[in-house]
């Protein structure tokens, strides 16, 4: 049983909570913006006073994943529409930048061409040269936009180029001179 979920989740002030279709849906409205999701039909969502209670419908063992998943899931719900949420990213290379052009975002990585990668409106970027911050109330977008914005140009481990999470530890491989051992002579 999830311990997250045995607990009711308090519902923070100015934040308004709507439990949808029988309790297997919630949309929840805030000072930085408004989600809705839907949930399979395994978890209960009900309001009690001011929180949110979540009661299993069934005793599977799918079930009982999904009961501090989904409690999770509405938890960070609540903290994204109150407080938002921040992902920044690196990018290392001589001529690597970041540039905001209205709402395209162009990366210049070491491409013949620059990369545009359209942002959502629920993202707010602010673009440095070298850095760039994303800013967002739904923590399940901003993931997904960050990780595909660093795929674009993953960092490589040998001298650490490309795009990176600003905490994230590249361990760097030796190349071919350092991997033979110094001399350059076999046997001796």
């Amino acid at each position: 049983m999830s311990r997250l979920a045995k607990y009711p989740i308090p519902i923070p002030e100015s934040v308004d909570v709507q439990v949808l279709e029988e309790g297997f849906g919630v949309k929840i409205k805030g000072p930085l913006g408004e989600i809705q999701k839907n949930f399979p039909p395994l978890i209960k969502i009900s309001r009690k006073e001011n929180a949110l209670v979540f009661e299993r419908q069934q005793g599977t063992n799918f079930a009982k994943a999904m009961h501090g998943t989904v409690a999770s899931i509405v938890k960070n719900m609540l903290k994204g529409v109150k407080e938002g949420f921040e992902k920044n990213l690196q990018i290392m290379g001589l001529g690597y930048q970041f540039v905001l052009k209205g709402s395209d975002l162009v990366i210049s990585c070491g491409y013949s061409k620059e990369v545009h990668y359209p942002l959502p409106k629920e993202i707010k970027a602010v673009a440095a040269k070298n850095s760039l911050s994303l800013k967002s109330f739904d923590k399940e977008l901003l993931g997904r936009i960050a990780s595909e914005i660093r795929a674009i140009r993953p960092p490589e481990p040998y001298k650490g180029k490309g795009i990176r999470y600003k905490d994230e530890v590249i361990k760097k491989k030796v190349g071919k001179a350092g991997a033979a051992g110094g001399t350059g002579v076999m046997g001796k």
